[in-house]
């Protein structure tokens, strides 16, 4: 009984305040808004990353707005100005005009504005996060039958890293003259990095001339029947990117990629060690079956050592827990995107991932979740995602065993979501299966067709929704599974 007394003396208690307001300031709106109204200049000291949605009051969120508005249209924003556009209202005893002369008769330095600014964008920031901490708590408390912690725990997450992202939390429509600038500023980029390439070089010449590079916020999946390759292509790329990676230190103290890229690959089907075992014997040229038994001479043991040791110094993040959902890759992108940086994304393959639950026995829809959440996920990290895909048989049942497009429709929206999708072919895995009795005519001329195709490999580009389509040729070393640049007639031939 003590302690229940104690407690509603504490609850009615005069000290003891029964709620707590939201973090703000509305001293420093006024004084930025003041600042802006005496000098406009103020303005674009804070423009850059200062929203409306950011102020607390609702009169200073449309103060700023109407501010923004006609300064960014060239115009001077004044208490004079502004009132046309405010209407009349009740401001604690004054009128609009005599609040807005009032904040410019109380204005301070135009120096402090960026001060003010970002003051009340971290006010802002907090009292998100409030916000994002109770609708954790609610739910956590009343949470619906279907919704198991996992659910709650990836939301959260995801909340908290779109907070994180400076600007773009708030989502909305984006000026086109925005657009275009980054647009122009892409193209600039490229005009300047080696090789012309808007995107990551993927350090296979043929295909980054097609291509461009990987571009960001694209979908592009990768795929084939069994022992075509997709995952030796993908590593041959990822490693290839993750090699080149050069960052560069900014003002902020934040890390800009200059060349190459942070990789991160979900190896959903190999374990970890399987996947370096298999990077190994691309770079090194030594098949993975040997270093698997130890059957290497000295000196390929050092090359070994030596790749390695180079291995051990590139940017490269491996995942391998297999059973994943969308939703758990989702947050685990997202993580390490924050913690260490991303550029290329790689998952291998995307018929082992699992969508909600919600979804049944339906796997044609399970499908179009995870493709669609996969395109999705690459718009909002801002990266390329490489997704390997497994085709349907009918692929066998053709005299040409080339993939078509076709192929993929059997999965859902693949098709759709992506917006690049490539095919790796192989003949001569073909051509090996099918060879007649030696001596034969036939078999004349099926070793014609072998020595043709040996060694070379296909790219079909089927689909590219910036760029053209077509077939890129390629070097394959089947014992070390490694992909090249095909020789020219005008070079030598060029491996990675």
């Amino acid at each position: 009984m003590a302690t229940v007394n104690s407690l509603a003396a504490r609850l009615d208690g005069p000290d003891e305040p029964r709620y707590r307001l939201a973090p703000h300031n509305i001293d420093a709106e006024q004084a930025l808004l003041g600042a802006i109204l005496v000098n406009n200049e103020a303005f674009f000291r804070v423009s850059d990353f200062l929203e409306p949605a950011h102020f607390h009051e609702e009169v200073h969120r449309r103060i700023y707005e109407v501010t923004s508005s006609l300064i960014k249209a060239g115009k001077i924003a004044t208490p004079i100005t502004l009132k046309t556009f405010l209407g009349d209202h009740d401001l604690g005893g004054l009128t609009v005009s005599q609040y807005l002369a009032r904040l410019a008769a109380e204005a301070t330095t135009i120096i402090n504005a960026e001060d003010y600014g970002r003051t009340i964008h971290d006010l802002a920031i907090r009292r998100e996060l409030i916000s994002i901490g109770e609708d954790m708590v609610n739910v956590a408390y009343d949470a619906p039958v279907d919704v198991s912690p996992r659910d709650q725990i990836e939301d959260a997450e995801r909340k908290l890293y779109s907070l994180a992202e400076t600007g773009r939390y708030d989502g909305g429509f984006q000026r086109f003259a925005d657009a275009l600038t980054a647009a122009i500023d892409v193209a600039a980029a490229a005009y300047k990095r080696e090789g012309k390439l808007s995107g990551l070089a993927t350090g296979l010449h043929d295909l980054d001339r097609m291509m461009g590079g990987l571009q960001p916020s694209d979908l592009v999946i990768l795929a084939g029947r069994p022992a075509m390759g997709k995952t030796s292509l993908a590593t041959n790329v990822a490693f290839n990117i993750a090699k080149a990676y050069r960052g560069e230190k900014q003002p902020d103290g934040a890390v800009k990629t200059v060349d190459g890229g942070i990789v991160g690959f979900f190896s959903l089907e190999m374990s970890a060690e399987q996947l370096a075992n298999r990077i190994i014997a691309e770079q090194s040229g030594i098949p993975s079956y040997k270093i698997r038994r130890g059957d290497i001479r000295e000196e390929e043991f050092y090359r070994i050592s030596d790749v390695a040791r180079e291995m051990q110094t590139i940017p490269f993040y491996i995942d391998q827990t297999g059973g994943l959902s969308i939703a758990q890759l989702a947050a685990r992108a997202r993580r390490l995107k924050r913690q260490r940086g991303l550029d290329l994304l790689v998952v291998d393959y995307l018929q082992l991932l699992s969508g909600s639950s919600k979804k049944g026995d339906n796997r044609v829809q399970e499908l179009t979740e995870i493709t669609t959440g996969m395109k999705a996920l690459a718009k909002e990290l801002h990266v390329p995602i490489i997704a390997l895909s497994q085709l349907s048989r009918q692929v066998e049942n053709r005299d040409d065993k080339r993939p078509q497009l076709s192929d993929l429709r059997e999965s859902g929206s693949i098709e759709q979501d992506a917006d690049v999708v490539l095919f790796v072919y192989r003949e001569e895995y073909y051509l090996k299966n099918k060879e007649p009795k030696p001596g034969t005519e036939e078999h004349f001329k099926w070793q014609a067709e072998m020595d043709q195709a040996h060694g070379k490999a296909e790219v079909i580009i089927g689909k590219q929704r910036h760029g053209p389509t077509g077939t890129v040729q390629l070097s394959f070393q089947a014992d070390v599974t490694r992909f090249g640049n095909l020789a020219q007639e005008d070079r030598l031939p060029e491996q990675f």
